[in-house]
C-alpha cells in the first residue's frame, strides 16, 4: 500500500499542486509572522544587550501614584551613588519637552520635541550616526527622522524654546538614532549637554541614573553596593536585569503584533482547511473503482484508510516546507517594508527560529491530516464490487435531522450571544461577545451550507442563465447537482468575503459616527491651541481675532484644576474649573438648565461630575480657589460630555475673581459665510504667529486624519484578509480541475451532441461565475449583519452606513474571480480529445 500510494502520487503530481499551493500560503503566513516577531524580539534583546554592556548598575525612581507626574531622581542621590566604593562613573539622565521650532517660525509637530541629555564618555547610550554629540552649551543634537522631515542638516542653527517658552539658537552638530525609544521615536528630541538639558527642560531631577564599575567590581556587588547607598525609595538593578526588563518591555509590543497577525493566519488555515477537504472528498470519488479493486486484492479498510491519510501528509510535509520558505521570504519582505517607512525597528536580519519552522510544519502536517479525515473515513465505505461499475455514481444529497439540529443549536445560541453582547456597556467587552455570537450564527450558516445552496445557485444563476442560453443552464444545474462539494467550494470564499465586508461596514459607519461626533465636540471652523495641552495662551490672541470682519465667532476657553467636592468639604479630588469668553451663537449642549442662568455664586457641571457627586440642579458644590478661598456654588445645570465644557463652569468675571494669570486653554472660531477659508486661515495664523507654539487646527484637517488613519487600517487589514479570498479561490480552481476530470465522459457526450469547445468553456466559466456569486452573496449578507452588530458596540449614538460601492464591488470581483479561476480547467476540458474521453469512461 505504500508502494501504490507513492506511486499514485507521482503519477498525479499536478492533482494536488492548487491543494499544496493553499497550504503553502497558510504555512507561510503563520511562518511569516513568527519571522517578523521574532526578528524584532532579537533585535530588542541585541540592542539592550548592548546597552547592558555599557550599564553596570541603573538606578530608577518608584512608580508616582498621582497622575500625570513623572517621578525623578534628584541631584542628591547622584552624589550619594558617586560617593559609593566600587563606582567607577555615575551619569544621571535628564529628558523633558524642548520645543523645537521650525523653518515656518512655528514649534514643529502636534506635541513638543523632547529634551534629552547626552553624557559624555562610556556612559552615553545615544548611538550618534553621524557629526558629533555635543560638548558646548552651544551645540545640540536631533535625532534623525526629525532632522529629515524638517529640513535640517549638521551646521544649521536651530532655535528651541526651553520651559518658559523663552528661544535658544544652537548650533546642529550632530544626528542620533533614537534606537526603541517609543517616546521620543513619536515626538522626536533634541539633545544637548546634561547642564544645558536641565537649563532648558527645568528639570532638576533625574529619569534614570547610569552606573559604572570600577575594574574587578561585578555588577550584582554595585548593585548591593547602590541599593544600600540610595535606600528603598528607588528601583536598583543590574545592567543584564535592566536589558532583559526593557527587552521584554518592548516584546510585549511585538506580542500584540504577533497575535493580530496570527489572527489572520488562522482564517488563512480555515480556509485552506476547507480546501483540503473539498479536494481529498474530490478525489476519493473520483477514485472509488480504484480503490475498490484494492479492496477486490486484499487491501483492508485500515489500508485504504492509511493511504490517504499518507498521501495528505506527503503533501502536507512538502507543503509546510514550501509554506516555510515563503514565510522567510514574507518576514524578510515585511522587514524591508518597516524600515523603507522609518518604523522604530532594531537592525538585523531576518530569523528562522527552531520554534517557527517545528510550529510550521506542525500546523501544515495537522491541518491537512485532520481536513483528510472525513474523506479518509468515506474511502473506507467503498465496497469491494463498485469495482464492476462502469461509472461512479454520484451521491444525492439529503438534509439529515442532525444537520439541521445542529444548525438550529449554533443559529439559536449565536442570537442569544449577540443579543446579549448588544445589551452590555459599549466596549471591547461587548464587541468581543458579538464577535464570538456572530462566530456561532456563522457555523450555523456553514452547517445549512448544502441546503441553501441549491436556492443560491438558481438566484445567483439565473440571469447568466438567461443570457448563455444552453451553457448557462448547463452551468446552473452543474453547480446544483452536488450541494454539498458546492457549499464546501464557495465557503472558503464567503469566509474572505464576509470579513472584508464586515471591516467596510464598520469603517464607514466609524467614519461617519466619527463626522457626527465632531460636529458636536468640534463645532467650528478652526482651533487654536498649544503643543502642550495643559498650557495656556495669552488672552490677546481670542482679542485680536474678535476685531477681524472675516470672523464672525470666537469662543476662547479658560481652564485650570482646583479641588471640587459636594457640600462643606473638597474631598472630591482635583477638577477641571474654567469659564469662557462667547460669542452671540455658542450654544453648547446641556442636559439641563440653561447658560442663561450662569450668574455669579452659580456653576454649570459637567454630567460625570454630577453623576459621581451625586448632584443636580439646586445642589451646592465647593471649589477650594487660589484666590478667594473655598467657596459654594449653586448648580444651575449640567453640560453634556460633549458639549466642551470644562468639569465645573463659572461665569467669566467670578473664574478671574477665583484664579490669577490663567490665560486661554484654546480659541475656537468660526469665519463669516462667503469668505474663501485660506483666506480665513491667514486670518488666523497672523494672530498666532508672534505666538510658536499656538498651533492652529481645522476642522478639515482633523477630519483628514481620521480619515486618512481608517483607510490605512482598511488597506492594510484588506490586504491582509486578501490571502484568505486568494486561497479560496485556488480552491474554486481546484475544485473545478478535478470536477472536469471526474466528468471527462460527460463533456466529451456533451460535445458529441453537438456542444462546440468555446461553449463547453463557457459552460464551465458560467459554473465557475455562479460558485462565485454564491459565495460573495452569502459573504456579503452575513458581512452587513455581523458589521451592524460590530458597530452597535461603539456608542451610544452609532451613525449606521452601508458601503453599497463597495460591497457591489465585492461581488463583482468575487464573480469575475470565479471566472478567471475556470480559465485553465475549461481550456483542459475543451482540448480533450471526444473519442478518447469516452473511451476512458
Amino acid at each position: 500500500m505504500l508502494r501504490t500510494t507513492l506511486a499514485g502520487l507521482r503519477a498525479h503530481r499536478l492533482r494536488l499542486a492548487l491543494t499544496s499551493l493553499a497550504i503553502a500560503l497558510g504555512v507561510g503566513f503563520i511562518a511569516g509572522t513568527f519571522v517578523l516577531t521574532d526578528t524584532i524580539e532579537k533585535g530588542f534583546t541585541q540592542t539592550f544587550s548592548a546597552a547592558a554592556d555599557k550599564i553596570d548598575v541603573a538606578v530608577l525612581p518608584l512608580p508616582s501614584g498621582e497622575r500625570g507626574r513623572v517621578p525623578t531622581v534628584p541631584e542628591a542621590t547622584l552624589e550619594k551613588i558617586r560617593a559609593v566604593d566600587g563606582v567607577a562613573d555615575a551619569q544621571g539622565l535628564v529628558r523633558g519637552t524642548s520645543a523645537l521650532i521650525g523653518k515656518d517660525g512655528k514649534a514643529a509637530g502636534d506635541y513638543p520635541t523632547a529634551g534629552i541629555s547626552l553624557p559624555e564618555g562610556p556612559l552615553n547610550r545615544t548611538v550618534i550616526v553621524s557629526g558629533a554629540a555635543p560638548v558646548t552649551a552651544t551645540q545640540a543634537v536631533l535625532d534623525e527622522g526629525t532632522a529629515r522631515t524638517r529640513g535640517f542638516k549638521i551646521g544649521d542653527t536651530i532655535t528651541v524654546l526651553d520651559h518658559r517658552n523663552a528661544q535658544h539658537r544652537f548650533t546642529l552638530v550632530g544626528l542620533f538614532d533614537v534606537g526603541l525609544d517609543q517616546e521620543i521615536g513619536y515626538t522626536g528630541a533634541v539633545g544637548y549637554t546634561t547642564a544645558t538639558a536641565r537649563e532648558m527642560t527645568g528639570q532638576q531631577g533625574f529619569r534614570a541614573i547610569d552606573v559604572a564599575a570600577a575594574e574587578g567590581v561585578t555588577q550584582e556587588r554595585l548593585r548591593d553596593a547602590v541599593a544600600a547607598a540610595v535606600g528603598a525609595d528607588y528601583q536598583v538593578l543590574t545592567g543584564e536585569r535592566f536589558a532583559a526588563d526593557m527587552a521584554k518591555a518592548n516584546g510585549a509590543d511585538s506580542g500584540f503584533l504577533t497575535m493580530g497577525l496570527l489572527l489572520f493566519g488562522a482564517v488563512a488555515m480555515f480556509v485552506a482547511a476547507l480546501v483540503i477537504y473539498n479536494t481529498f472528498n474530490i478525489l476519493v470519488a473520483q477514485r472509488t473503482r480504484e480503490m475498490a479493486l484494492l479492496r477486490c486484492i486484499g487491501a483492508t479498510r485500515g489500508q485504504v484508510f492509511g493511504s490517504i491519510l499518507l498521501e495528505s501528509a506527503v503533501v502536507g510535509l512538502l507543503s509546510s516546507v514550501a509554506g516555510l520558505l515563503l514565510g522567510y521570504g514574507m518576514g524578510a519582505g515585511a522587514l524591508s517594508v518597516l524600515a523603507a517607512f522609518d518604523a522604530p525597528l532594531p537592525v538585523t536580519t531576518a530569523a528562522l527560529t527552531p520554534r517557527t519552522i517545528a510550529l510550521g510544519l506542525v500546523i501544515g502536517l495537522a491541518v491537512t491530516i485532520g481536513a483528510a479525515l472525513l474523506p479518509a473515513r468515506s474511502a473506507t465505505r467503498v465496497a469491494p464490487i463498485a469495482a464492476l461499475r462502469s461509472q461512479v455514481e454520484e451521491q444525492t444529497f439529503r438534509a439529515g435531522l442532525v444537520r439541521v439540529i445542529v444548525a438550529a443549536l449554533f443559529l439559536i445560541s449565536g442570537v442569544g450571544t449577540t443579543v446579549a453582547g448588544l445589551t452590555m456597556e459599549h466596549g471591547e467587552t461587548a464587541l468581543l461577545v458579538v464577535m464570538a455570537g456572530s462566530t456561532l450564527v456563522f457555523l450555523g450558516v456553514l452547517t445549512l451550507g448544502p441546503v441553501i445552496v441549491k436556492p443560491l445557485s438558481a438566484f445567483a444563476g439565473w440571469v447568466p442563465a438567461k443570457l448563455s442560453g444552453v451553457p448557462g443552464r448547463l452551468a446552473v444545474e452543474n453547480s446544483r447537482r452536488n450541494p454539498k462539494r458546492s457549499a464546501t467550494t464557495t465557503v472558503a470564499l464567503t469566509v474572505g468575503v464576509t470579513l472584508m465586508t464586515v471591516i467596510s461596514v464598520v469603517t464607514v459607519t466609524a467614519r461617519a459616527t466619527y463626522t457626527k461626533q465632531l460636529d458636536e465636540q468640534f463645532p467650528v471652523d478652526y482651533m487654536v491651541q498649544t503643543q502642550e495641552r495643559d498650557s495656556s495662551l495669552p488672552r490677546t490672541i481670542a482679542e485680536e481675532l474678535r476685531t477681524r470682519p472675516e470672523l464672525t465667532s470666537v469662543v476662547a476657553f479658560r481652564e485650570t484644576l482646583a479641588a471640587v467636592g459636594k457640600g462643606a468639604g473638597t474631598g472630591g479630588g482635583k477638577h477641571e474649573v474654567g469659564t469662557f469668553t462667547a460669542a452671540a451663537d455658542f450654544a453648547p449642549k446641556l442636559d439641563t438648565g440653561s447658560l442663561g442662568l450662569l450668574k455669579p455664586g452659580t456653576a454649570l457641571v459637567a454630567d460625570h461630575l454630577a453623576e459621581r457627586f451625586g448632584v443636580g440642579a439646586g445642589d451646592r458644590i465647593t471649589v477650594r480657589t487660589a484666590k478667594a478661598g473655598t467657596v459654594a456654588l449653586t448648580v444651575v445645570g449640567v453640560s453634556d460630555g460633549d458639549s466642551g465644557l470644562p468639569g465645573v463652569t463659572v461665569p467669566e468675571r467670578e473664574f478671574d475673581r477665583y484664579f490669577s494669570g490663567v490665560g486661554d486653554s484654546r480659541v475656537m472660531v468660526n469665519y463669516r459665510d462667503g469668505i474663501d477659508p485660506d483666506r480665513a486661515l491667514k486670518v488666523v495664523e497672523a494672530a498666532t504667529r508672534p505666538y510658536p507654539t499656538a498651533k492652529v487646527i481645522s476642522s478639515t484637517e482633523v477630519r483628514g486624519q481620521f480619515d486618512e488613519s481608517l483607510d490605512m487600517m482598511l488597506m492594510v487589514i484588506t490586504g491582509l484578509l486578501g490571502l484568505a479570498v486568494l486561497i479560496s479561490l485556488l480552491g474554486i480552481a481546484n475544485t473545478l480541475s478535478l470536477s472536469v476530470h471526474e466528468r471527462t465522459r460527460e463533456s466529451a457526450l456533451l460535445r458529441a451532441l453537438g456542444l462546440t469547445r468555446s461553449q463547453l468553456r463557457h459552460m464551465l466559466s458560467v459554473e465557475a461565475l455562479v460558485l462565485g456569486l454564491i459565495g460573495a452573496l452569502v459573504g456579503v449578507v452575513l458581512g452587513i449583519v455581523f458589521g451592524w452588530v460590530a458597530a452597535q458596540t461603539m456608542s451610544d449614538d452609532v451613525v449606521f452606513r452601508l458601503p453599497a460601492p463597495q460591497i457591489l464591488a465585492f461581488v463583482a470581483l468575487s464573480g469575475l474571480a470565479g471566472v478567471l479561476a475556470a480559465v485553465l480547467p475549461a481550456r483542459r476540458a475543451a482540448r480533450a480529445s471526444i473519442v478518447d474521453s469516452l473511451a476512458s469512461g
